[in-house]
């Protein structure tokens, strides 16, 4: 009786021991969202429903964990601990909080330099000139104001180049308003493009480089950055191949491998309504 209970035991502890102190660990994500404008139209520059909307993808995959921050930077500094990436959904051209002191400055780029995945969306991608140093080493690609492109139109984009971040991405119709017309660095050292857009060639790479608005970047330091300039829009969310570009995107910088098919990131209109964030509707303009 003896000798049966201590098999019974030593099987108990020994599947104990394999389900727990051998479960694969989760890498972490951390998720930033910029400030949200109160009086707005509901969906555009959603920060805080987006980060949201990508918590909710990232979630269907079961090796990640997720932290979300609102209104731009954490106030505990230690959330950042162990994270495999960072994604930073926000307004650019210097409004980004991480860009508002040294001390954040410092910050990521302590995480940069620990090979950390860094994910800028939509303006979070555009750097004010005095920080055109940090854009080449952590995004790989600097917006000028005079010579790159912004604005809204119509894009189509059926055809992706061959890439971790592209499986199972589905073509996808569009208007949304891109930033383009990025400077990279020399023979496109480190940079993958994903997806183009422009005002001509619309989805197509017959654009060239200018047209780049989706890229992967194998920084210096050995880690990754991921970077789309669109997702001006909360509506963005429906298409089933922005979801899939942008989580694949956020695992690769993570360095997750991807999956053959992509990465899980299925929602449907209601699932991506039910993010909005309430806003006030702009006092309708004055007629001159």
């Amino acid at each position: 009786m003896i000798s049966k209970l201590r098999v019974i035991f030593t099987a108990s502890m020994a599947l104990l021991f394999t389900t727990s102190s051998y479960a694969e660990p989760k890498s972490k994500i951390v998720l930033i969202a910029g400030t949200v404008k109160k009086n707005d139209r509901v969906g555009h520059h959603d920060y805080s429903g987006g980060v949201r909307m990508i918590k909710h993808l990232l979630d269907q995959n079961p090796q990640l964990e997720t932290e979300v921050i609102f209104e731009g930077w954490p106030a505990d500094e230690s959330i950042f601990d162990d994270a495999k990436a960072v994604v930073f959904y926000t307004d650019g051209g210097g409004k980004q909080a991480y860009l508002q002191t040294p001390e954040r400055i410092a910050a990521v780029q302590r995480m940069i330099d620990a090979g950390v995945g860094l994910v800028s969306i939509h303006q979070a991608v555009e750097f004010p000139a005095k920080h055109y140093s940090l854009a080449a080493a952590w995004v790989g690609g600097l917006y000028q104001p005079v010579i790159s492109g912004r604005g809204h139109w119509d894009s189509s984009h059926d055809s992706f180049p061959q890439h971790e971040i592209t499986r199972g991405v589905s073509a996808w119709k569009i208007n949304d308003g891109w930033l383009n017309g990025f400077k990279f660095p020399t023979k496109m050292k480190g940079v993958a493009p994903l997806v183009y857009s422009g005002k001509i060639h619309q989805g197509s790479s017959e654009g060239g480089s200018k047209d780049i608005v989706a890229w992967a970047f194998e920084r210096a330091d050995g880690g990754r950055s991921f970077n789309y300039s669109g997702l001006d829009a909360h509506d963005s969310w429906e298409r089933d191949g922005v979801r899939q570009l942008m989580v694949n995107g956020i695992v690769w910088a993570a360095g997750i491998p991807v999956p053959e098919g992509g990465a899980k990131s299925e929602a449907d209109k209601a699932i991506v309504d039910s993010f909005l964030t309430p806003r006030i509707a702009p006092a309708p303009k004055k007629k001159k």
